[in-house]
């Protein structure tokens, strides 16, 4: 070996996953690596260009890895691995590597990584726990939510494989001719031999290529001559990432599925790379994508339609609930620019002044995962008041095109008419300036009802000058009268915990949910609310999301930590289940039967009954609320 494979060598058997190399296959490793010198500044590859047949090793100095705005995603110094993913991803770099200092980094091809690193177990599991590692918080303001959609794409790689639940099979008496029948017949690229259930060979579009077409052997050849064996098998719970990996190992485009995941037990399914390339393909980044081209309201519907389907997939693969809430969150936003986009064609003519969407309620808090009705509002640049009439007049008419698509796409309208083509709800800023200060001065029920919507707006379109502009003339009236937060915590506690004075759920008493839990009204919202009127305590405005106020509040006042992550917890469990009782259900998921609950969910439930007692007791006593109640 010579001295820069040596030193190469003593370098990575430090580090994950070539420490786990023996000495002959580090050494071949460091013998054909690449030594790539980047100064300062230097690009490695860029957003958009074919993926490279390499990943990269940083030797010295640090590589920064950036989104097309130049936003830094992720650094990678001494020891750390990129490239990886995108290797096995294929197809274009959606990210850009430059060196953020003088760098020295290690390029290793595939050819070394199926040679030597995928064919040892303990480096694989490294490389499938690396497609989880090095990922920033989504941040609501990054362009096109990309951290979003990368952080999608982790997932996506990390859930169980959705493979064939029906493999086709034949037995070994059959031959290559009559299973290349079946094969056409069922439309399918692969056909399984099995003996009692158990897999013992398959037979691919390519073997009939490869052994039949070129004359090698007969079609009147039993399957056993050309079957692939033993076959390659997995259990039902594979994940995405190691089944690229054990396809990129091994050189195959099948795997065979069973019961305990060995070849001695029964076959229930075939996943085949076309299924990975589906899957990839149906994730959120590819959605964002397709709403982006997008033409009709029409096709928005479509791909809603399938986001439900990717939110059971997550649900199903126990994605984190806040994770979820946030893409879903990002997908109706981008469904909503894209309406407003179609809106703003069909007006005509530009807008008489500048001005911002609004997202309000659940989808401002980014808690929005059901087809709910919609809430939302319009804000513009003030005009001069011979103006103001035709103006007003031609934000009405943009929102109510956009309200009517949002209801095409399955957002039902509102039935308070919280609405941008609502009068009310379409204001200049000075307008909603004194909407704002007459609900804050005058804290009625209506007024405090009002107020508990409309602060957990969200921008989502136009100008992001006159929210900020909004937000200040918002704090400044509360700043005024600081007694309203102590209204707004009196409105607070109006939903005790859910439970009656014998422990028994709280349900409704009459009406058409007679007898039925309201998990929203009984248990969620005491959350929200509490959360809401916390952090505006903190004078915040720039966290909106239920789960982020509270672990924001854990920041703020660490000796509450206990109580609000208590709250996190139990919110997070309260919207998980309430999303799959939707999407069981095909409604709202608001109205439970409990007659319906296991045992299990009941206690879950009366659990995160605690949390809601718990930071009730809080604002008690942080606002002196007894002597009000």
């Amino acid at each position: 070996m010579n001295t820069i494979a040596a030193r190469i060598y003593d370098y990575l058997k430090a580090f994950p996953p070539f420490n786990v190399l023996n000495r002959e296959q580090l050494m071949a490793v460091s013998q054909a690596v690449d030594v790539i010198y980047l100064e300062n500044g230097q690009s490695l590859f860029d957003i958009g260009q074919p993926v490279a047949n390499h990943f990269y090793v940083v030797r010295d100095g640090a590589i920064g890895l950036f989104r097309a705005n130049d936003t830094l995603v992720d650094e990678c110094d001494e020891g750390d691995i990129f490239g990886l993913r995108a290797l096995l991803r294929k197809g274009d770099y959606k990210l850009k590597a430059k060196a953020i200092e003088e760098s020295i980094v290690y390029s290793i091809s595939s050819e070394l990584l199926e040679t030597y690193i995928t064919t040892n177990t303990k480096a694989s599991q490294f490389l499938m726990a690396s497609f989880a590692s090095n990922t920033r918080a989504q941040s609501k303001d990054d362009d096109d939510f990309m951290e979003a959609l990368n952080r999608s794409s982790e997932y996506t790689y990390l859930q169980t494989a959705d493979y064939s639940k029906n493999p086709v099979t034949c037995n070994l008496n059959t031959t290559v001719k009559e299973a290349a029948q079946i094969m056409t017949e069922k439309h399918v690229g692969s056909i399984v031999i099995v003996e009692d259930t158990q897999p013992i060979g398959i037979i691919t579009d390519k073997d009939l290529r490869t052994k039949i077409a070129t004359g090698q052997y007969n079609i009147s050849d039993k399957v056993s001559s050309i079957m692939s064996s033993p076959v390659i098998t997995y259990p039902e719970t594979i994940t995405v990432a190691e089944a690229q990996i054990a396809m990129l190992k091994h050189r195959i485009t099948h795997l065979c599925i069973t019961k305990d995941g060995t070849d001695q037990s029964a076959l229930t399914g075939i996943l085949s790379e076309h299924d990975i390339i589906v899957l990839r393909e149906n994730n959120a980044s590819a959605l964002i994508k397709e709403i982006k081209r997008s033409h009709s309201v029409e096709q928005l519907k479509g791909i809603r339609e399938r986001t439900e389907q990717l939110l059971k997939r997550y649900l199903e693969q126990d994605i984190p609930i806040d994770f979820m809430s946030r893409l879903i969150s990002a997908i109706n936003d981008a469904i909503t620019q894209s309406i407003i986009g179609f809106a703003l064609t069909k007006m005509g003519e530009a807008p008489p002044s500048p001005f911002a969407w609004l997202a309000i309620g659940s989808q401002g808090r980014q808690e929005q995962l059901l087809m709910t009705d919609q809430d939302n509002a319009l804000v513009f640049k003030d005009v001069p008041k011979a103006d103001y009439d035709s103006t007003k007049t031609y934000f009405l008419e943009l929102s109510d095109h956009i309200n009517k698509a949002l209801e095409i796409v399955g957002f039902e309208l509102c039935p308070a008419q919280m609405m941008g083509n609502n009068p009310k709800w379409c204001n200049s800023v000075p307008e909603w300036s004194q909407q704002f200060k007459r609900w804050i001065t005058t804290p009625d029920q209506d007024n405090l009802m009002l107020c508990t919507i409309f602060f957990d707006y969200e921008y989502v379109y136009g100008d992001k000058e006159l929210v900020r502009q909004l937000s200040e003339h918002i704090f400044q009236h509360i700043e005024a009268h600081d007694i309203f937060l102590t209204y707004l915590g009196r409105n607070a506690l109006q939903n005790p915990p859910p439970l009656s004075f014998f422990r028994q759920f709280l349900v409704e008493a009459d009406g058409a949910h007679k007898d039925q839990f309201d998990i929203k009204a009984r248990a969620m919202m005491p959350l929200v609310d509490a959360a809401r009127l916390l952090i505006l305590s903190h004078n915040i405005k720039s966290v909106n999301n239920t789960i982020e106020r509270y672990e924001k509040l854990v920041e703020l006042e660490p000796q509450n930590k206990d109580t609000y992550n208590f709250c996190i917890e139990a919110y997070k469990n309260l919207l998980r289940f309430r999303t799959k009782q939707g999407l069981s259900n095909s409604d709202s998921g608001r109205f439970i039967d409990l007659e319906s609950l296991s045992k299990g969910n009941r206690l879950r439930l009366k659990r995160s009954f605690k949390a809601v007692k718990a930071v009730q007791e809080l604002i008690k006593t942080r606002f002196n609320l007894s002597h009000l109640l």
